[in-house]
């Protein structure tokens, strides 16, 4: 997945388009080493205790990855979405604030 989403970041640095991680593993120096060796560039919050951690909690996260695409006025538009699905939700959102 982390292909996939750098370069999304990538691809729409000029865009209106923000890319955001919760990371569930044991401690943040976990997460600090993993965000480092897969060279994510995003911003991403620990959320210690897996699926019930605070923010996975406030979220109903069941699973990881869990993915929403959220639009410009905060409405979580899709959930779950993976590959190819996920870069055409998001393209039709940029189109849908271009209009």
């Amino acid at each position: 997945m982390y292909p996939h989403e750098r370069s999304l970041v990538e691809d729409l640095k000029e865009q209106p388009f923000v890319l955001l991680g919760v990371n569930s593993d044991d401690s943040p120096d976990i997460v600090k080493r993993a965000m480092r060796d897969n060279r994510l560039t995003w911003r991403s919050w620990f959320d210690a205790g897996g699926t019930n951690g605070p923010i996975a909690t406030a979220w109903g996260i069941k699973h990881w990855p869990t993915l929403f695409i959220i639009d410009a006025d905060g409405v979580i538009r899709h959930k779950d979405l993976t590959g190819p699905a996920i870069d055409r939700a998001v393209k039709k959102l940029l189109e849908e604030i271009e209009q």
